[in-house]
């Protein structure tokens, strides 16, 4: 069964997508908390010196990190998949199914 034309499901405001601004925000929060853990990786390398292994697994895991804020930082969310309302008639048969032939 089709729907009239004109009429749709209606949008709820909870499925609504977070504003430009909402969603820079909390891109910008995200990169100033990994840039902020750079910081002291680099402290906790110079206080765990004496184990080396631990010293340098810090400083190799503050590397990247700048990198990775950049990354996440300009990235924006995937947009959600929409359902398309499209118009969908009843397939009606153009002919009856039964023939009446006539032998001549």
């Amino acid at each position: 069964m089709s729907e009239p034309r004109g009429t749709s499901e209606p949008v709820l405001i909870t499925e609504a997508q977070l504003s430009y601004e909402e969603q820079h925000a909390a891109r910008k929060r995200k990169y100033m908390l990994m840039m902020g853990l750079r910081f002291p990786c680099l402290i906790l390398a110079g206080v765990f010196y004496h184990t080396w292994w631990l010293a340098l697994g810090l400083i190799v895991l503050s590397i990247p990190l700048p990198w990775v804020a950049v990354l996440i930082a300009n990235d924006r969310p995937p947009r959600k998949a929409e359902k398309v309302s499209r118009y969908q008639r009843e397939a009606r048969a153009i002919e009856p199914t039964e023939h009446r032939v006539i032998d001549g």
